[in-house]
């Protein structure tokens, strides 16, 4: 995640005090670079404190805690999956088209966020783990396209429509899980992309009316 390029989009719980983007800038990148060379769980506020130039006082000022920050670092990241995954629906062909997108955008995203950087991903696990609201307001809003396109495909014909949209969505989303969860990604490594594929395609069948 080291070389971020919208600090300003951080939106993540724990952030207080000032509204001087520049200094949370500043704190989020050291944060960042820390993480990715010592890991989440050895670095603390007083390491980014020393690396920055600040006190540890000064920083509590734009964030509550340590979770605070590596809570922003990953609303960033997860806001480039989603991104990523708006980028790729907006021309797909039909409901069919999109599902697959999705499910291949955020596998392979996932993977190279969470796992390009070994010590990055110790801050996913520990956003999963934990249920940061970073986690859970990213796991909320696939959930979110995952009915549309549901619900699109109902409209055109492509999927059944018997089944409850609640309980349909509820079994796609896990199925979803071990590609979209860094904890449970980590065993299905080898899967990506052509296993994540496969699964997208079953769903599919499963979907057809």
């Amino acid at each position: 995640m080291t070389g971020m390029t919208d600090l300003h989009a951080s939106t993540a719980a724990g952030q207080r005090g000032p509204s001087d983007h520049t200094i949370r800038d500043q704190i989020i990148a050291a944060a960042d670079e820390h993480f990715s060379r010592y890991g989440y769980g050895k670095t603390t506020v007083a390491d980014l404190a020393k690396a920055i130039g600040f006190s540890k006082a000064y920083i509590y000022k734009f964030f509550e805690s340590k979770q605070a920050i590596g809570e922003a670092i990953c609303s960033m990241c997860l806001g480039s999956v989603t991104a990523a995954v708006e980028e790729t629906l907006a021309d797909a062909r039909s409901a069919t088209d999109k599902f697959r997108r999705l499910f291949m955008t955020v596998a392979v995203k996932t993977k190279e966020i969470a796992f390009n950087d070994q010590k990055i991903y110790e801050i996913a696990a520990y956003s999963c783990a934990e249920r940061w609201s970073s986690a859970t307001k990213y796991i909320a809003g696939i959930e979110r396209i995952v009915t549309e396109i549901v619900l699109e495909g109902r409209a055109s014909g492509e999927f059944e429509r018997k089944t409850p949209i609640d309980e349909a969505v509820r079994a796609i989303m896990s199925v979803f899980q071990p590609f979209m969860n860094p904890v449970m990604l980590q065993y299905n490594l080898e899967a990506v992309p052509e296993g994540a594929n496969e699964v997208a395609s079953l769903v599919l069948r499963s979907l057809a009316p």
